[in-house]
């Protein structure tokens, strides 16, 4: 019985194209952008926080109606949000006691939606 052949992570010839190299070396980003987007990543690789970014894509809320939503407390919360924020995933407002939290950014929801439609993709 034949099995697909994994591909390998290198190349066995030593032939390369120098003008693709130039290409993707004129398209790639610096290291300070990367950094700054790989952060961005990580603030988004927590189950929890994901989570509230999915609550936050349609609406704004206050801290203690996440809390409900999630099922977890306050301060739980709170710590969840304060990465958000200081990733700019996350902006908030007061009115009166309440802090109310929403999506910093339209490029938020988007990205939120894109990661869901790859990961539902079949």
């Amino acid at each position: 019985m034949k099995t697909k052949a994994e591909p390998r992570d290198k190349c066995e010839g030593s032939d390369m194209d120098e003008a693709r190299v130039r290409g993707a070396q004129e398209r790639l980003i610096d290291g300070l952008t990367a950094t700054r987007l790989a952060q961005t990543f990580k603030a988004l690789s927590d189950p929890t926080r994901v989570r509230i970014i999915s609550a936050l894509s349609h609406d704004e809320l206050c801290v203690h109606e996440l809390a409900a939503c999630l099922g977890m407390s306050q301060s739980a919360i709170s710590h969840q949000l304060r990465t958000l924020r200081e990733m700019r995933l996350v902006r908030f407002r007061k009115e009166g006691r309440h802090v109310y939290y929403a999506l910093d950014d339209e490029h938020i929801h988007d990205l939120f939606n894109q990661g869901l439609e790859h990961v539902e993709h079949d």
